[in-house]
């Protein structure tokens, strides 16, 4: 069950996807959250910057600047999509504590190495990030491919 919290920050989340998917780019998004309140957003910007490293959860932390060391232990992201190995490094490199996840069906990133990491994985299984994911694929076979590295 969602609870209103895990909810009110994955509809951010999803609509960052929204805003990458309506710019041409690959539908996932990212919110980072601490003590109740979004510090970063962000949306996976590899087409529309032509960028390499810019996942969701990159540009999410990258909005948020730098923080210290007690933030990110307090941070929480949450992304539609599990995140890939360079996303889930990020998360252990800064110490982050827990990610949230919108769904792990169409994507599963290294979710158990970041469990016997420490870190706890909440995969919420949201239908609307499902459905986003699997029509996107289904309609940009090659953009995703190469995106995950397929």
């Amino acid at each position: 069950m969602i609870d209103d919290n895990e909810r009110r920050f994955m509809d951010e989340a999803i609509m960052e996807a929204r805003i990458g998917a309506d710019e041409g780019g690959i539908p996932i998004g990212a919110v980072l959250v601490i003590d109740d309140k979004i510090v970063g957003r962000g949306h996976n910007q590899r087409v529309q910057r032509n960028s390499v490293i810019l996942h969701a959860e990159m540009d999410c932390l990258e909005s948020a600047g730098r923080l210290s060391s007690s933030e990110y232990r307090r941070a929480t992201p949450y992304t539609t999509l599990s995140p890939c190995d360079m996303c889930s490094g990020a998360v252990l490199l800064y110490g982050i504590p827990c990610v949230v996840i919108g769904e792990n069906q169409n994507f599963r990133g290294p979710e158990e190495y970041l469990r016997e990491r420490g870190v706890t994985t909440v995969v919420l299984n949201h239908a609307d990030c499902i459905e986003m994911m699997r029509q996107f694929i289904k309609e940009n076979p090659s953009l995703w491919n190469e995106d995950i590295g397929g």
